[in-house]
């Protein structure tokens, strides 16, 4: 019985505990502080050592200013528990609230002068100091207390984040490193915490920190594995290609590492280091590697990507490449695991040697495999559509295109083949038509899409006058499918007959601007500069000035290294044609031109 009367008052009493504390929180979360002062003095005196009712007191004794009372009660908990220093914080904090940052401060040091050899003490200080937001002082804190328990790393965590919060980046890296060679599981915990704090200008500091760091610590692989990190914001991808292949060879990786820093540079459009990656690859790995047959494809992809990115490929350097293509597909044999490459080799053939029929064939032989990913067949099928149709033999691509729309109704590729089927009937001068197709199309789920969607629809319906002045339009519309095919002499004379014959129509930017991307394909550089600059000075209201713009800004940027005059045109797209869907990139283009860090 007298357990059970035990048991019994021990729940009776913990039940009056729970209730007083609910109640004394609602007071004080209602800025009732008397009402929750007494509460909290009471439950304090009742559970004798529980600091959390004690700091709530006070702070509600502080809320209330009594201050008296305030003094009273801390010189009482000091005495009972003279290592408890933090006390001396909330004695600081007491005369700081009392206006008396001389006392506060004299109390604050001296909490720093009583700390002695304890982990938790030193903690449980540098925390008191940090929830008051005094974080000179917690520095101080941790400081001494790495010189007292004589382990300089032991506090780097806490200094690194106290000196990231103080703004000084410069230790911040100091002692987050330090961190990372005490504990190297941290590693991915501070590059995250460095990501967010660290502006561009300061990766500098890091990387020589890390420089110093790796010396003092060769063994520390973090450290490297940092420093690859650190190039790989500076755009230096060669230089982090070098940390990325020191750290597979030396772990004796299986080449996953280097693979993903080629895709990060051939992303970036740093093609050169994106090939030297994928060739390591290669070189360095046995052919049963996982990443070994991905190495070759992404290889001779940058490579395309590299010769034909700024126009100033030779023949010889495509047919080098198509070389390069047929050798590795005869060594695979063509089958599903080697079909994208066919597909690429395919756009090198009719796209950049113009050999229409050798792309057609080999695309055939594509989509006649059994088991073939149906994506995969899906791509196959709407190149070889183009190619039919660069070729004049319409029926077959609108075959095509029918059987992706229907396999892929709900599908991205659907969407695409649908646009083409629009297209391929805008050519043939069923403009009504194809116009009802552009509408549907607008609200397509792929951006890009229901972009070029809203262009075509709105050029038709500025353009498409009535039944005796609908030819200049089927002019136009057959001279964009001679583009397509590549038959750049016939496109220009259909242009110069539109002009000739219908001066006045209101075709005059788009005549411009086809004349202009035909010159940029035959590298006229000239002759394409006075054409786009032609639509923006005087066509400035036509929905052709935007795409001029920015493809100019682009032929400056990329083709004719003229970063300053690229800038001026991004800036004029973006301010002036702040609607056009080509602002917000042009911002970020003028951005990165500029050396701001773009994301």
């Amino acid at each position: 019985m007298r357990y059970l009367f035990i048991v019994i008052f021990s729940c009776f009493t913990a039940t009056f505990w729970a209730q007083d504390t609910r109640l004394a929180n609602q007071y004080y979360n209602t800025g009732e502080y008397e009402k929750a002062a007494e509460l909290y003095g009471q439950l304090f005196e009742n559970s004798k050592n529980n600091t959390y009712y004690f700091n709530r007191y006070i702070n509600c004794l502080l809320s209330l200013q009594e201050f008296d009372e305030c003094e009273k009660a801390i010189k009482k908990q000091l005495k009972k528990r003279p290592k408890d220093i933090d006390l001396y914080v909330t004695f600081g904090n007491m005369y700081e609230r009392m206006q008396d940052e001389t006392k506060a401060n004299e109390q604050y040091n001296l909490a720093i002068d009583k700390l002695y050899a304890s982990r938790p003490v030193i903690t449980q200080l540098g925390n008191a100091f940090i929830s008051l937001a005094k974080y000179d002082f917690a520095i101080l804190t941790y400081e001494k207390g790495s010189k007292l328990i004589d382990k300089e790393e032991s506090f780097s965590y806490n200094l690194g984040d106290l000196y990231n919060r103080s703004g000084n980046k410069e230790k911040m890296i100091f002692y987050y490193l330090k961190s990372i060679a005490e504990r190297p599981e941290r590693m991915a915990t501070i590059q995250a915490m460095l990501q967010r704090s660290l502006e561009k200008e300061d990766l500098e500091i890091l990387q020589n920190q890390l420089y110093a760091s790796a010396q003092e610590n060769p063994n520390i692989l973090e450290f490297s594995e940092l420093l690859e990190w650190v190039f790989i914001q500076k755009n230096d991808y060669k230089r982090a290609l070098r940390q990325s292949k020191a750290l597979d060879k030396r772990l004796g990786e299986n080449g996953m590492r280097v693979y993903n820093l080629g895709q990060i540079a051939s992303n970036a459009g740093d093609y050169p280091t994106a090939i030297e990656a994928f060739e390591y690859l290669l070189e360095e790995k046995d052919k049963n590697s996982p990443f070994y047959f991905e190495a070759k494809r992404e290889k001779l992809a940058n490579k395309r990507k590299l010769i034909t990115s700024n126009y100033s490929y030779t023949l010889e350097d495509i047919l080098d490449l198509e070389k390069e293509y047929k050798e590795f597909i005869d060594k695979m044999g063509l089958n599903t695991q080697s079909a994208f490459l066919a597909i690429e080799l395919a756009r090198l053939k009719a796209e950049y040697l113009n050999n229409i029929p050798g792309a057609i064939s080999l695309l055939d032989s594509l989509i006649s495999f059994e088991g073939m990913n149906k994506y995969i067949l899906a791509n196959a099928k709407l190149y070889l559509g183009d190619y039919y149709l660069m070729s004049d033999n319409i029926w077959e691509a609108t075959l095509l295109y029918s059987q992706i729309d229907k396999d892929f109704r709900e599908d991205f590729l659907g969407e695409k083949a649908r646009f083409k089927n629009a297209l391929l009937s805008y050519y043939n001068g069923d403009f009504e038509w194809a116009q009802a197709q552009f509408d549907i199309l607008k609200a397509s789920t792929s951006k890009l899409i229901s972009n070029d969607a809203i262009d075509r629809s709105v050029f038709i319906l500025d353009n498409l006058g009535t039944d005796s002045i609908a030819k200049p339009l089927m002019m136009y519309a057959e001279t964009e499918l001679l583009l397509l095919q590549n038959k750049y002499d016939a496109a220009l004379a259909k242009l110069d007959s539109i002009k000739t014959n219908f001066g006045a129509h209101s075709l005059k930017d788009d005549i411009l601007y086809l004349e202009a991307n035909i010159y940029k394909k035959r590298k006229q550089f000239d002759k394409c500069i006075l054409a786009y600059n032609e639509i923006i000075t005087l066509h400035s209201e036509e929905i052709r000035c935007d795409n001029s713009i920015f493809e100019l800004a682009e032929l400056y940027e990329n083709i004719l290294n003229e970063p300053t005059k690229a800038m001026e045109l991004y800036e004029k797209l973006f301010i002036e044609f702040s609607n056009s869907t080509y602002a917000v990139e042009a911002r970020k283009r003028f951005r990165k031109l500029r050396g701001d860090d773009v994301q």
